[in-house]
Protein backbone atom coordinates (compact mmCIF):
# COMPACT_ATOMS: atom_id res chain seq x y z
CA UNK A 1 0.00 0.00 0.00
CA UNK A 2 1.49 3.30 -1.01
CA UNK A 3 0.42 6.22 1.14
CA UNK A 4 1.45 9.78 0.48
CA UNK A 5 3.17 10.89 3.65
CA UNK A 6 3.71 14.57 3.92
CA UNK A 7 3.30 17.43 6.32
CA UNK A 8 1.51 20.54 7.47
CA UNK A 9 2.69 23.23 9.75
CA UNK A 10 0.31 25.49 11.61
CA UNK A 11 2.03 28.67 12.57
CA UNK A 12 1.43 31.92 14.36
CA UNK A 13 1.06 34.70 11.81
CA UNK A 14 3.91 37.11 11.58
CA UNK A 15 1.62 39.77 10.20
CA UNK A 16 -1.00 39.79 12.95
CA UNK A 17 -0.78 40.09 16.72
CA UNK A 18 -1.80 36.49 17.40
CA UNK A 19 -0.21 35.28 20.63
CA UNK A 20 1.80 32.07 20.49
CA UNK A 21 0.35 31.22 23.89
CA UNK A 22 -3.11 30.63 22.44
CA UNK A 23 -3.85 26.93 22.64
CA UNK A 24 -6.73 26.85 20.15
CA UNK A 25 -4.59 27.23 17.03
CA UNK A 26 -2.39 24.81 15.15
CA UNK A 27 0.37 25.35 12.61
CA UNK A 28 1.02 23.61 9.29
CA UNK A 29 2.68 23.37 5.85
CA UNK A 30 0.02 23.06 3.16
CA UNK A 31 -0.34 23.15 -0.57
CA UNK A 32 -0.93 26.55 -2.14
CA UNK A 33 -4.45 25.72 -3.28
CA UNK A 34 -6.92 22.89 -3.74
CA UNK A 35 -5.50 20.01 -5.77
CA UNK A 36 -1.98 21.23 -4.97
CA UNK A 37 0.28 18.62 -3.42
CA UNK A 38 3.42 20.70 -2.90
CA UNK A 39 3.50 21.01 0.87
CA UNK A 40 5.51 24.19 1.23
CA UNK A 41 3.21 26.90 2.61
CA UNK A 42 2.76 27.68 6.31
CA UNK A 43 -0.69 28.55 7.60
CA UNK A 44 -2.57 28.91 10.88
CA UNK A 45 -5.90 27.20 11.60
CA UNK A 46 -8.46 27.39 14.36
CA UNK A 47 -8.67 23.86 15.77
CA UNK A 48 -12.31 24.28 16.83
CA UNK A 49 -13.55 25.16 13.34
CA UNK A 50 -10.77 24.12 10.96
CA UNK A 51 -10.87 27.59 9.40
CA UNK A 52 -7.64 29.20 8.25
CA UNK A 53 -6.78 32.20 10.42
CA UNK A 54 -3.85 33.49 8.39
CA UNK A 55 -0.96 32.63 6.11
CA UNK A 56 2.56 32.95 7.48
CA UNK A 57 4.61 31.89 4.48
CA UNK A 58 3.86 31.21 0.81
CA UNK A 59 6.63 29.53 -1.13
CA UNK A 60 7.67 31.65 -4.10
CA UNK A 61 5.75 34.71 -2.89
CA UNK A 62 6.81 35.68 0.64
CA UNK A 63 10.16 37.38 1.20
CA UNK A 64 12.25 35.61 3.83
CA UNK A 65 15.68 35.22 5.41
CA UNK A 66 17.29 31.76 5.61
CA UNK A 67 20.39 31.46 7.79
CA UNK A 68 22.79 28.71 8.87
CA UNK A 69 22.35 28.78 12.66
CA UNK A 70 25.94 27.66 13.30
CA UNK A 71 27.82 30.02 10.95
CA UNK A 72 25.39 32.93 10.71
CA UNK A 73 25.75 32.88 6.91
CA UNK A 74 22.86 32.92 4.50
CA UNK A 75 21.88 29.56 3.01
CA UNK A 76 22.60 30.25 -0.65
CA UNK A 77 22.50 26.78 -2.17
CA UNK A 78 21.02 23.32 -1.70
CA UNK A 79 22.25 20.07 -3.26
CA UNK A 80 19.71 17.30 -3.87
CA UNK A 81 19.66 14.00 -5.69
CA UNK A 82 16.78 12.54 -7.65
CA UNK A 83 14.33 13.49 -10.36
CA UNK A 84 14.22 17.28 -10.95
CA UNK A 85 10.78 16.93 -12.58
CA UNK A 86 9.29 16.56 -9.10
CA UNK A 87 10.73 19.91 -7.99
CA UNK A 88 9.76 23.46 -8.83
CA UNK A 89 12.45 26.11 -8.81
CA UNK A 90 13.68 28.50 -11.47
CA UNK A 91 17.25 28.79 -10.23
CA UNK A 92 18.08 25.09 -10.57
CA UNK A 93 20.81 23.24 -12.50
CA UNK A 94 21.18 19.50 -13.00
CA UNK A 95 24.45 17.61 -13.47
CA UNK A 96 24.70 13.81 -13.30
CA UNK A 97 22.50 12.81 -10.35
CA UNK A 98 22.92 16.06 -8.45
CA UNK A 99 20.49 18.96 -8.42
CA UNK A 100 21.95 22.30 -7.37
CA UNK A 101 19.42 24.86 -6.19
CA UNK A 102 20.65 28.42 -5.66
CA UNK A 103 19.03 30.67 -3.06
CA UNK A 104 16.53 28.00 -2.04
CA UNK A 105 13.32 28.59 -0.17
CA UNK A 106 13.38 26.99 3.32
CA UNK A 107 10.45 24.79 2.24
CA UNK A 108 11.75 24.17 -1.28
CA UNK A 109 12.00 20.38 -0.94
CA UNK A 110 8.72 20.29 1.02
CA UNK A 111 8.27 19.04 4.55
CA UNK A 112 6.72 16.01 6.19
CA UNK A 113 7.06 16.76 9.90
CA UNK A 114 6.61 19.80 12.11
CA UNK A 115 6.53 20.74 15.80
CA UNK A 116 5.79 23.95 17.68
CA UNK A 117 8.05 24.86 20.62
CA UNK A 118 6.11 27.21 22.88
CA UNK A 119 9.00 27.98 25.25
CA UNK A 120 11.21 29.42 22.51
CA UNK A 121 8.40 30.34 20.11
CA UNK A 122 9.85 28.34 17.23
CA UNK A 123 8.21 26.23 14.57
CA UNK A 124 10.50 23.30 13.70
CA UNK A 125 10.20 21.14 10.61
CA UNK A 126 12.23 18.52 8.77
CA UNK A 127 12.76 18.89 5.04
CA UNK A 128 12.22 16.01 2.66
CA UNK A 129 15.09 14.81 0.47
CA UNK A 130 17.65 16.58 2.66
CA UNK A 131 16.71 15.54 6.19
CA UNK A 132 17.65 18.95 7.54
CA UNK A 133 16.16 20.50 10.65
CA UNK A 134 14.73 23.96 9.93
CA UNK A 135 12.93 26.34 12.24
CA UNK A 136 10.98 29.55 11.90
CA UNK A 137 11.55 32.15 14.62
CA UNK A 138 8.05 33.30 15.50
CA UNK A 139 9.35 36.01 17.83
CA UNK A 140 10.39 38.01 14.79
CA UNK A 141 7.60 40.49 14.10
CA UNK A 142 9.40 42.45 11.37
CA UNK A 143 7.10 41.08 8.67
CA UNK A 144 9.90 39.08 7.02
CA UNK A 145 9.91 35.45 8.24
CA UNK A 146 13.28 34.38 9.65
CA UNK A 147 14.25 30.74 9.04
CA UNK A 148 17.28 28.93 10.47
CA UNK A 149 18.80 25.54 9.82
CA UNK A 150 21.54 23.15 10.87
CA UNK A 151 23.42 21.98 7.79
CA UNK A 152 24.06 18.56 9.33
CA UNK A 153 21.08 16.30 8.51
CA UNK A 154 19.04 14.69 11.26
CA UNK A 155 20.39 11.29 10.15
CA UNK A 156 23.84 10.99 8.61
CA UNK A 157 24.96 8.73 5.76
CA UNK A 158 21.53 7.75 4.46
CA UNK A 159 19.73 8.19 1.14
CA UNK A 160 16.88 10.62 1.68
CA UNK A 161 15.33 9.58 -1.63
CA UNK A 162 14.45 6.35 0.16
CA UNK A 163 10.87 6.83 1.38
CA UNK A 164 11.60 4.67 4.42
CA UNK A 165 14.13 7.25 5.67
CA UNK A 166 11.88 10.27 5.18
CA UNK A 167 11.13 12.01 8.48
CA UNK A 168 7.35 12.31 8.53
CA UNK A 169 6.47 12.61 12.23
CA UNK A 170 7.56 15.26 14.74
CA UNK A 171 6.51 16.81 18.06
CA UNK A 172 7.84 18.59 21.15
CA UNK A 173 7.87 16.26 24.15
CA UNK A 174 6.99 16.99 27.77
CA UNK A 175 10.73 17.24 28.50
CA UNK A 176 11.04 20.20 26.12
CA UNK A 177 13.02 18.28 23.51
CA UNK A 178 11.90 17.73 19.94
CA UNK A 179 11.24 14.17 18.73
CA UNK A 180 11.15 13.08 15.09
CA UNK A 181 10.52 9.66 13.55
CA UNK A 182 11.26 8.15 10.16
CA UNK A 183 8.61 6.32 8.16
CA UNK A 184 10.08 2.91 8.93
CA UNK A 185 10.40 3.75 12.66
CA UNK A 186 14.05 2.67 12.61
CA UNK A 187 15.19 6.13 13.71
CA UNK A 188 13.67 8.01 16.65
CA UNK A 189 15.55 11.30 16.76
CA UNK A 190 15.75 13.71 19.69
CA UNK A 191 16.87 17.31 19.24
CA UNK A 192 17.28 20.23 21.59
CA UNK A 193 15.29 23.40 20.99
CA UNK A 194 17.49 26.04 22.63
CA UNK A 195 20.26 28.08 21.00
CA UNK A 196 22.69 25.16 20.70
CA UNK A 197 21.10 22.37 18.65
CA UNK A 198 22.09 18.84 19.68
CA UNK A 199 20.76 15.99 17.54
CA UNK A 200 20.68 12.41 18.87
CA UNK A 201 19.63 9.34 16.87
CA UNK A 202 18.11 7.14 19.60
CA UNK A 203 17.73 4.12 17.30
CA UNK A 204 14.92 1.82 16.26
CA UNK A 205 11.56 1.35 17.97
CA UNK A 206 10.69 -2.11 19.29
CA UNK A 207 7.21 -3.61 18.96
CA UNK A 208 5.55 -4.48 22.26
CA UNK A 209 4.71 -8.17 22.74
CA UNK A 210 1.03 -7.24 23.02
CA UNK A 211 0.91 -5.85 19.46
CA UNK A 212 -0.07 -9.27 18.06
CA UNK A 213 1.66 -8.79 14.73
CA UNK A 214 0.63 -5.16 14.16
CA UNK A 215 4.09 -3.69 13.77
CA UNK A 216 5.11 -0.05 14.00
CA UNK A 217 7.52 -0.81 11.13
CA UNK A 218 4.89 -2.08 8.65
CA UNK A 219 4.66 0.11 5.56
CA UNK A 220 0.95 -0.38 4.89
CA UNK A 221 -0.33 0.05 8.42
CA UNK A 222 2.19 2.23 10.23
CA UNK A 223 4.17 4.59 8.00
CA UNK A 224 3.48 8.30 7.78
CA UNK A 225 1.14 10.32 9.95
CA UNK A 226 2.27 12.35 12.93
CA UNK A 227 3.20 12.14 16.61
CA UNK A 228 1.71 14.04 19.56
CA UNK A 229 3.15 14.17 23.09
CA UNK A 230 1.40 13.83 26.41
CA UNK A 231 2.40 15.41 29.73
CA UNK A 232 3.76 12.12 31.11
CA UNK A 233 6.45 11.73 28.41
CA UNK A 234 4.57 9.31 26.12
CA UNK A 235 4.46 9.93 22.38
CA UNK A 236 1.24 9.10 20.50
CA UNK A 237 1.92 7.95 16.94
CA UNK A 238 -1.00 8.37 14.52
CA UNK A 239 -0.07 6.54 11.33
CA UNK A 240 -1.36 7.39 7.87
CA UNK A 241 -3.16 4.02 7.97
CA UNK A 242 -5.14 5.22 11.05
CA UNK A 243 -3.36 3.00 13.56
CA UNK A 244 -2.30 4.50 16.89
CA UNK A 245 0.78 3.45 18.88
CA UNK A 246 2.05 4.64 22.26
CA UNK A 247 5.82 5.21 22.21
CA UNK A 248 7.91 5.18 25.39
CA UNK A 249 11.18 7.03 24.57
CA UNK A 250 12.80 5.55 27.68
CA UNK A 251 12.36 1.91 26.59
CA UNK A 252 11.97 2.63 22.84
CA UNK A 253 8.85 0.44 22.86
CA UNK A 254 5.84 1.03 20.58
CA UNK A 255 2.57 -0.38 21.92
CA UNK A 256 -0.41 -0.72 19.58
CA UNK A 257 -3.45 1.09 21.04
CA UNK A 258 -6.03 0.68 18.29
CA UNK A 259 -7.42 2.10 15.04
CA UNK A 260 -9.24 5.39 14.58
CA UNK A 261 -12.91 4.87 13.72
CA UNK A 262 -15.48 6.98 11.81
CA UNK A 263 -13.09 8.52 9.28
CA UNK A 264 -14.15 8.65 5.63
CA UNK A 265 -12.90 5.92 3.34
CA UNK A 266 -10.36 8.11 1.52
CA UNK A 267 -8.98 9.92 4.56
CA UNK A 268 -5.33 9.15 5.36
CA UNK A 269 -4.11 10.56 8.67
CA UNK A 270 -1.07 12.73 7.91
CA UNK A 271 -1.22 15.44 10.58
CA UNK A 272 -2.19 15.46 14.25
CA UNK A 273 -2.11 18.11 16.97
CA UNK A 274 -3.35 18.10 20.56
CA UNK A 275 -6.47 20.19 21.16
CA UNK A 276 -6.86 19.51 24.89
CA UNK A 277 -6.29 16.75 27.47
CA UNK A 278 -8.14 14.07 25.51
CA UNK A 279 -8.54 15.18 21.90
CA UNK A 280 -6.46 15.74 18.79
CA UNK A 281 -7.28 17.27 15.44
CA UNK A 282 -6.20 15.20 12.43
CA UNK A 283 -5.70 16.18 8.80
CA UNK A 284 -5.11 14.45 5.48
CA UNK A 285 -2.50 15.23 2.84
CA UNK A 286 -4.45 13.38 0.16
CA UNK A 287 -7.99 14.75 0.45
CA UNK A 288 -9.62 18.17 0.75
CA UNK A 289 -12.51 17.21 3.01
CA UNK A 290 -11.16 19.00 6.07
CA UNK A 291 -10.41 17.87 9.60
CA UNK A 292 -11.61 15.44 12.23
CA UNK A 293 -11.53 15.60 16.03
CA UNK A 294 -10.37 12.33 17.62
CA UNK A 295 -10.89 11.20 21.22
CA UNK A 296 -7.57 9.59 22.22
CA UNK A 297 -9.29 7.41 24.82
CA UNK A 298 -11.63 5.50 22.48
CA UNK A 299 -10.12 6.63 19.13
CA UNK A 300 -13.49 7.71 17.71
CA UNK A 301 -13.48 10.57 15.20
CA UNK A 302 -16.02 13.36 14.63
CA UNK A 303 -16.01 15.56 11.52
CA UNK A 304 -15.25 19.26 12.13
CA UNK A 305 -17.57 21.55 10.18
CA UNK A 306 -15.38 24.06 8.35
CA UNK A 307 -17.00 26.99 6.57
CA UNK A 308 -13.91 28.57 5.04
CA UNK A 309 -11.45 27.41 2.41
CA UNK A 310 -9.95 24.00 3.12
CA UNK A 311 -6.33 23.06 2.39
CA UNK A 312 -4.97 19.55 2.47
CA UNK A 313 -2.59 19.32 5.39
CA UNK A 314 0.29 16.91 5.71
CA UNK A 315 1.28 17.61 9.35
CA UNK A 316 -0.08 19.61 12.26
CA UNK A 317 1.58 21.17 15.32
CA UNK A 318 0.12 22.85 18.39
CA UNK A 319 1.55 23.94 21.73
CA UNK A 320 -0.66 21.57 23.76
CA UNK A 321 0.15 18.32 25.56
CA UNK A 322 -2.35 15.54 26.08
CA UNK A 323 -3.32 14.69 29.70
CA UNK A 324 -1.90 17.93 31.10
CA UNK A 325 -4.57 18.15 33.83
CA UNK A 326 -3.99 14.57 34.96
CA UNK A 327 -0.27 15.27 35.17
CA UNK A 328 -0.77 18.30 37.36
CA UNK A 329 -3.10 16.38 39.67
CA UNK A 330 -1.07 13.16 39.79
CA UNK A 331 0.74 11.84 42.82
CA UNK A 332 4.37 10.84 42.57
CA UNK A 333 5.15 12.97 39.53
CA UNK A 334 5.89 16.30 41.20
CA UNK A 335 6.21 19.54 39.33
CA UNK A 336 8.94 21.40 41.20
CA UNK A 337 7.85 24.98 40.65
CA UNK A 338 10.68 26.62 42.58
CA UNK A 339 13.68 26.79 40.27
CA UNK A 340 15.39 29.76 41.95
CA UNK A 341 19.05 29.40 42.90
CA UNK A 342 19.44 28.83 46.65
CA UNK A 343 23.00 29.28 47.85
CA UNK A 344 24.48 27.08 50.57
CA UNK A 345 28.20 27.27 51.41
CA UNK A 346 28.11 23.75 52.86
CA UNK A 347 27.00 22.11 49.61
CA UNK A 348 28.79 22.18 46.25
CA UNK A 349 28.16 20.42 42.95
CA UNK A 350 30.76 19.63 40.28
CA UNK A 351 31.76 19.42 37.53
CA UNK A 352 29.75 22.14 35.88
CA UNK A 353 29.35 21.74 32.88
CA UNK A 354 28.71 17.97 33.09
CA UNK A 355 30.05 15.98 30.15
CA UNK A 356 29.93 12.33 31.26
CA UNK A 357 26.59 12.11 33.08
CA UNK A 358 28.16 12.06 36.56
CA UNK A 359 27.30 14.80 39.06
CA UNK A 360 29.22 14.92 42.33
CA UNK A 361 27.73 16.61 45.40
CA UNK A 362 29.89 17.46 48.43
CA UNK A 363 28.31 17.96 51.85
CA UNK A 364 30.58 19.87 54.25
CA UNK A 365 30.12 21.00 57.83
CA UNK A 366 27.45 19.80 60.22
CA UNK A 367 24.87 18.46 57.75
CA UNK A 368 24.29 14.97 59.15
CA UNK A 369 20.92 13.48 58.15
CA UNK A 370 18.73 12.42 55.24
CA UNK A 371 18.44 14.52 52.10
CA UNK A 372 16.73 14.28 48.73
CA UNK A 373 18.48 15.32 45.51
CA UNK A 374 16.27 16.21 42.51
CA UNK A 375 17.52 16.69 38.95
CA UNK A 376 14.99 18.70 36.89
CA UNK A 377 14.64 20.71 33.73
CA UNK A 378 14.18 24.49 33.86
CA UNK A 379 10.41 24.07 33.88
CA UNK A 380 10.76 22.21 37.17
CA UNK A 381 9.84 18.81 35.69
CA UNK A 382 11.45 15.99 37.63
CA UNK A 383 13.86 13.88 35.57
CA UNK A 384 15.67 11.89 38.28
CA UNK A 385 15.85 11.79 42.07
CA UNK A 386 17.82 10.04 44.80
CA UNK A 387 17.92 9.94 48.62
CA UNK A 388 21.24 10.35 50.42
CA UNK A 389 22.22 9.78 54.05
CA UNK A 390 25.01 12.07 55.24
CA UNK A 391 27.06 10.77 58.16
CA UNK A 392 29.67 13.48 58.45
CA UNK A 393 31.44 16.44 56.83
CA UNK A 394 33.18 16.05 53.51
CA UNK A 395 30.93 13.25 52.27
CA UNK A 396 30.67 13.12 48.47
CA UNK A 397 27.63 11.63 46.77
CA UNK A 398 27.52 10.69 43.09
CA UNK A 399 24.36 11.22 41.01
CA UNK A 400 24.72 9.14 37.85
CA UNK A 401 22.23 10.18 35.18
CA UNK A 402 20.43 7.06 34.00
CA UNK A 403 20.01 8.33 30.44
CA UNK A 404 22.01 10.74 28.33
CA UNK A 405 20.25 14.08 28.52
CA UNK A 406 20.03 16.61 25.72
CA UNK A 407 22.60 19.36 26.06
CA UNK A 408 21.34 22.41 27.87
CA UNK A 409 20.55 23.98 31.24
CA UNK A 410 19.12 21.94 34.14
CA UNK A 411 18.61 22.29 37.90
CA UNK A 412 19.84 20.46 40.99
CA UNK A 413 17.60 20.89 44.04
CA UNK A 414 18.30 19.48 47.52
CA UNK A 415 15.71 19.24 50.30
CA UNK A 416 16.16 18.12 53.91
CA UNK A 417 14.17 15.52 55.87
CA UNK A 418 11.45 18.11 56.54
CA UNK A 419 11.12 18.76 52.76
CA UNK A 420 12.62 22.26 53.09
CA UNK A 421 14.65 23.38 50.09
CA UNK A 422 18.18 24.06 51.35
CA UNK A 423 20.11 24.23 48.08
CA UNK A 424 19.50 24.63 44.34
CA UNK A 425 21.68 25.59 41.43
CA UNK A 426 21.69 25.58 37.66
CA UNK A 427 23.73 22.93 35.89
CA UNK A 428 24.94 22.79 32.28
CA UNK A 429 24.84 19.38 30.59
CA UNK A 430 26.98 19.08 27.47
Amino acid sequence: MKLKILLILFTVPLFFTLSAQQNNVAYAITGQDNANFNWSDIRVIDMATGNTNSTVFENGKTKFSFVDAETGHNVDQLILTGNPATLQQNDMTVSANNILVKNPSPTFSMSAAAAYDRRHDKLFFATMRTGQLVWLDLRNTSGTPSFYTVQKPLISNVDYNDQAINITRMTIGADGNGYALTNDANHLIRFTTSNKTVITDMGSLVDAASNNGISVHNQCSSWGGDIVADAFGTLYLFSAGRNVFLIDPQTMTATYKGTISNLSGTFSVNGAAAIDDDHVIVSSANTFEGFYKVDVNNLSAVKINTTGKIYNASDLASSNLLHQTAKQNSVGTPLLKNIDVIGNKLITIYPNPVSDGQIKITFDGNVVGKYRVDFTDLEGRLIQTMDVYIKGPGQVENLQLRRKQAGGLYMIKITDAASHAIFSDKLIVE
